[in-house]
């Protein structure tokens, strides 16, 4: 822990009330150590229970992590915003950026003529008596769901503020702290932080490049794991996709405990290249999320939920008790932007793109004997025995990329690049710029 801050208190309490301070400033960050419990009781003159305590709430809060031998540690984006609160992590001033996560803005569809038709169509605003789920958006999301093999009843859709949204309703809604959710390892940084936040359990499962492995699936449900959360395509961060053959032994992994709740997260869409093979509907309670953000555009905040009745009505009321509905200004958005053919042939397009780069950057490095996983989406993973030094390896030849403690619980660690700000004139010089760092001294890439 930096020497400039000092934990103070008296009580569990004030203990980690000094520590979340200490966040908030910004004096502690990521990855920044706390003292060990007995070390710390010393000095504030408590008993070890006391620090124990402080540090369990915590954890529970999602604030710390027990990173095993090296003790407890600062999250590294933890539910609590300071003075320079980012949501990720800062690129080196001239790197190229491959860490971000982020869909190409030059590929995104153009909002300002679609707005600038609903500002003639919407006449008078909404009011509150006319808010909620508009019935137009749910008329054209049914038969796009259906053509994909999504078992939803008519009208069982709902919409909210993006895909974390519709995940952190249906937990909260479903689940108490301290209940088991299964997650992919790796997985997605965002839901490893809700998780932590809403105070329940991760249960990692391995991937493969078909998805969660259904043994270790059913493992965990059998063992009380109350909840499941599984990409269909485009994993982030791996890229697997979800194979028919797949689909059908989760859903008879999950048939053991029908009372499970499974999310299935949609999350690339019209962009994914590969059919949907669902899950959903394999237990009693389950929601099939669909988000906006990486065919049409992050800022749209939009996510439609499908669902069992029970679910959708949870979600819903859950709602109306909060942010109560979404814009239908964004609603009516996305509707235009679903009936516009010039869009869907754009979005053709640019998933092309993106699955030119992908494969363009991972056969070039399984040309220089670095394996890289990466079937589908805009992320490739690069396995490595030690990833501080390879992303510094990197870092240092003008290449920012994501470190894999973000995405992973037990797995080994890795690094992500985001392929979307690649031209093709950059894909040679960044896979010889990994092969280099992969001969750094103290750095094995795994697979090769």
């Amino acid at each position: 822990m930096p020497e400039q801050y000092q934990v103070e208190g008296s009580s569990a309490a004030s203990i980690s009330a000094s520590i979340e301070a200490g966040v908030r400033s910004g004096a502690l960050a990521w990855g920044d150590a706390l003292p060990p419990i007995r070390s710390l009781a010393d000095e504030l003159r408590v008993s070890p229970a006391t620090v124990s305590k402080a540090y369990e709430e915590l954890r529970r809060r999602g604030i710390v992590e027990s990173a095993g031998r090296r003790g407890t540690r600062i999250r590294p984006r933890p539910p609590v915003a300071g003075p320079r609160a980012a949501s990720r992590l800062p690129v080196p001033l001239g790197a190229l950026d491959l860490a971000s996560g982020d869909p190409d803005i030059r590929l995104l569809p153009a909002l300002g003529p679609h707005l600038h038709r609903l500002s003639a169509q919407i006449g008078a605003p909404s009011g509150y008596g006319l808010a909620g789920t508009l019935p137009e958006l749910v008329e054209a999301a049914h038969p796009r769901l259906e053509a994909d093999g999504v078992p939803v009843e008519e009208g069982l859709i709902t919409v909210t503020h993006g895909a974390l949204d519709a995940m952190e309703r249906l937990l909260t809604t479903h689940l108490r702290p301290g209940d088991g959710v299964i997650v992919e390892d790796p997985g997605w940084a965002n839901l490893l932080d809700l998780i932590a936040a809403l105070g329940l359990t991760p249960v990692p499962v391995p991937m493969d490049d078909e998805g969660p492995l259904p043994d270790r699936v059913r493992d965990a449900v059998l063992a009380g794991a109350r909840a499941v959360v599984i990409t269909t395509r485009a994993q982030n961060p791996t890229g697997a996709a979800v194979s028919a053959q797949r689909a059908a032994e989760l859903q008879e992994a999950l048939s053991e405990r029908p009372e499970v709740l499974l999310i299935e997260d949609d999350h690339a869409a019209e962009l994914a290249g590969v059919p949907l093979h669902t899950v959903s509907g394999a237990t009693d309670s389950w929601a099939f999320i669909r988000s906006a953000s990486k065919p049409y555009g992050p800022d749209l905040r939009t996510a439609v939920l499908a669902g069992d009745e029970a679910t959708i009505a949870r979600v819903v009321g859950r709602m109306r008790t909060g942010a109560g509905w979404v814009s239908t200004v964004l609603q009516r958005l996305l509707v235009s932007l679903w009936e516009d053919e010039s869009v869907a042939a754009a979005i053709t397009a640019a998933g092309r793109s993106y699955d030119h780069r992908r494969n363009a950057l991972r056969d070039a490095l399984t040309a220089r004997g670095v394996k890289a996983y990466g079937a589908t989406g805009i992320n490739l993973w690069v396995r490595t025995d030690d990833e501080t030094r390879l992303v510094t390896a990197l870092r240092d030849a003008g290449y920012a990329v994501a470190p894999g403690s973000l995405f992973r619980v037990n797995e080994p660690a890795g690094v992500r690049m985001t392929i979307s700000a690649l031209g093709d004139d950059m894909v040679e010089p960044l896979a010889d710029a990994v092969a280099a760092a992969a001969h750094t001294p103290g750095v094995t890439i795994i697979g090769r």
